[in-house]
């Protein structure tokens, strides 16, 4: 298999390392570490630990349900991997915590985070980590506003959408850029074979080859489902002349429907 120029280096620290092999091994993701275009390094913050039982939690001061994180493994651990990304000729590395407190990751932010070089992610777990690690990290990112067990799948979410932004790992490099949320509206509706299932038939529209009523028709069922489901994107985006008269005539229909 031909292989690339690494783009995105990734150091995981995580308790659980055997999770990463969904990211590694299958799919789109898959398919960009074995051409190299990606590099994945994963640290256990066990093996930083000093004590006879490797231990990486404690309980928190003040009391309190749960264990945190203790701060000495993951300091050594993010060192190490800054000083790993370092010796590749990366000298800018991010340390990113992955945790419900943290910015809300975004499509910008996913674009942005991939014209890195090297990347430390903190895939943390029990009641997150010491304050203290904050003095180490550049950023803390959310994936929503809810709790899971660990920062394993928020981080393998985000490497994800990371992944996906780079050259050369869609088979088709226009697909990341027709993509929800890319030009601030989400992904038209998609029809494929057969022309006719249960007899809902596709739109006469795409079986026109007109490319400019079919530009048209996607345009518009952009905008009518972002208003259907995401009207918070529509407040935030800044419409075209076009686009301000397709949601227009989106907004009269529905008014008709209803009538």
């Amino acid at each position: 298999m031909k292989t690339s120029k690494v783009l995105l280096t990734f150091d995981i620290l995580t308790l659980m390392p055997e999770m990463f092999l969904a990211l590694s091994d299958y799919g789109v993701t898959g398919r960009a570490f074995k051409k190299k275009i990606v590099n994945l390094n994963l640290l256990n913050p066990r093996e930083f630990s000093t004590d006879l039982h490797k231990t990486v939690d404690d309980r928190t001061y003040g009391g309190g349900p749960g264990m945190l994180m203790m701060a000495d493994p993951l300091v050594k651990a993010i060192e190490a991997a800054k000083k790993r990304q370092s010796s590749l000729g990366i000298k800018d590395s991010k340390v990113i915590h992955m945790t419900p407190s943290g910015k809300l990751l975004s499509h910008n932010k996913a674009k942005e985070l991939s014209e890195c070089k090297g990347l430390v992610i903190i895939a943390s777990r029990y009641e997150g980590i010491d304050e203290r690690v904050n003095n180490w990290v550049d950023e803390e990112i959310s994936i929503g506003d809810y709790v899971l067990s660990g920062g394993e799948l928020p981080a393998m979410t985000m490497m994800d959408c990371l992944i996906r932004q780079l050259p050369g790992v869609l088979n088709d490099d226009e697909s990341a850029t027709q993509d929800s949320f890319v030009n601030g509206l989400l992904d038209h509706s998609h029809f494929t074979r057969p022309e006719i299932f249960k007899e809902m038939k596709v739109p006469e529209v795409l079986l026109s080859g007109n490319h400019e009523k079919i530009r048209l028709w996607r345009l518009k069922e952009s905008l009518k489902l972002t208003w259907r489901n995401r009207p918070d994107l529509l407040a935030e985006k800044l419409l075209t002349k076009e686009e301000t008269r397709l949601l227009e005539e989106i907004q009269i229909e529905q008014e008709q429907d209803s009538i």
